[in-house]
């Protein structure tokens, strides 16, 4: 029987030092996994999907040399000796990468069965499974590479030489693929592009992949997001590297500050390039007031009222954004959300779902959401749907709710902030379970 978390309605109060984003710790994990020299990555936590991408990084040669802990801060000292002679491939037996639920470790790192002279075995759990790897696949057919798999699920077996050259890639589909290609082709003998042939979403995700190369010595050259250009033979450069807090989970607690909780948040950078930092201009055009101070954010609001909200840039903040909009005044869109539909849950039917139950008056769309506001929210029953979004963005909704809410599937938490029931019961919320 799965286990329930029961949640007694109170405000919360106080400052919340934000988890590292996960986005840049993948990231910088297999930059530094990928580094001649030793690199150290600082400000880690070990969520179930960095611990993926560590595991997975380990199996294509990364050595974790040290690993000092602060809290539930981690330091990382890594190396990979493997990777001195670009001309030899490092993995030379057949391979198995475990990926867990995390999709951007399966999407960054499929392209580096590469990195091996034997065939390379990529598999997952729960919704990884079935979520679609077309984009590779048909990369692969174009470019002759040897791939099985059973109806375009997991697991999949790959090998063969990833050819430098022209590689066309959508717009409009996860930006994961573009960083995968983009970690491993500047590795290659020649020079390679990718072009993108549609208008390209979650901009913002191509930035944090730029800008974690160039912090490792590895130059590809932006044509206006249109397309990339990137030279071979280059060599990835051990630095070190820290890695900043993560709008997307601190869009939790600016939610949480914005519909009347006294909460402020900690450790976060204002000149952000992650995508989610939109969470920002959101507030601010729904009627509240953001500042920042020495890496601190507080929220003040009067009146929140309904907008529309184009989420194409910042899918992720949508479950949390539903809350907001729930309880602002008239009517909410959230349009160009239909990628959310493959995520770990349909996480626009999740949410809609769930926040109904609890009073909430949402329409689903094909691509979004239209939300009428209320008052407040009632006590029920609801589910997690195995997705640590939904189950945050549930936590923050309790605060407004006359009447317990019964939580199952809580623990989905641990994908990505593993310490976030601890840090909502030290700002004072009630749980019990």
């Amino acid at each position: 029987m799965e286990k329930k978390l029961e949640i007694i309605p109170n405000k919360l109060s106080g400052n919340v030092k934000v988890p590292p984003s996960k986005s840049i710790s993948h990231r910088a994990i297999i930059c530094a996994g990928l580094s001649q020299g030793v690199s150290k990555v600082e400000n880690l936590i070990y969520s179930d999907d960095i611990k993926a991408t560590i595991q997975a990084m380990k199996t294509f040669g990364m050595d974790v040399m040290m690993e000092v802990c602060q809290g539930d801060r981690y330091t990382l000292t890594l190396k990979n000796d493997k990777m001195a002679n670009i001309n030899e491939k490092p993995i030379e037996a057949p391979a198995t990468i475990d990926c867990h639920e995390s999709g951007s470790t399966i999407r960054f790192l499929m392209p580096f069965f590469e990195l091996s002279s034997a065939p390379v075995t990529f598999t997952g759990r729960g919704r990884l499974v079935e979520r679609p790897y077309t984009t590779y696949y048909r990369i692969f057919d174009e470019k002759g590479i040897d791939y099985k798999t059973t109806e375009g699920l997991l697991p999949v077996t790959v090998s063969g030489d990833l050819p430098p050259g022209q590689y066309a890639l959508e717009g409009n589909v996860s930006s994961q693929f573009i960083t995968g290609l983009m970690l491993v082709l500047p590795l290659l003998k020649a020079n390679s592009t990718i072009d993108i042939t549609t208008h390209l979403e979650s901009k913002g995700y191509v930035d944090l992949t730029l800008e974690a190369l160039d912090a490792f010595g590895i130059e590809v050259e932006n044509k206006a997001y249109e397309r990339f250009e990137i030279k071979g033979n280059q060599t990835y450069k051990a630095t070190d590297y820290f890695v900043e807090g993560d709008y997307s989970q601190a869009a939790f607690w600016l939610v949480a500050a914005a519909i009347g909780n006294g909460v402020s948040l900690g450790g976060m950078k204002w000149e952000s390039l992650q995508g989610d930092r939109a969470i920002l201009g959101i507030l601010e055009r729904m009627g509240a007031k953001v500042t920042y101070d020495h890496h601190d954010i507080q929220v003040d609001v009067d009146r929140l009222k309904g907008i529309t909200i184009d989420a194409s840039q910042c899918p992720d903040l949508v479950p949390v954004l539903a809350v907001l909009c729930s309880l602002s005044e008239g009517t909410s869109q959230i349009i160009n959300a239909e990628r959310l539909r493959i995520k770990e849950s349909d996480r626009l039917k999740a949410i809609s779902t769930e926040l109904n139950k609890m009073g909430a008056a949402i329409t689903e769309t094909p691509d979004g959401l239209i939300i009428e506001g209320v008052s407040g929210f009632k006590g029920a029953q609801v589910d997690a749907w195995n997705d640590h979004r939904i189950a945050m963005a549930i936590a923050v909704a309790s605060t407004r709710t006359e009447g317990n809410i019964e939580l199952t599937g809580y623990d989905a938490v641990k994908k990505s902030y593993p310490m976030f029931w601890d840090d909502f019961a030290a700002l004072g919320g009630k749980i019990n379970g």
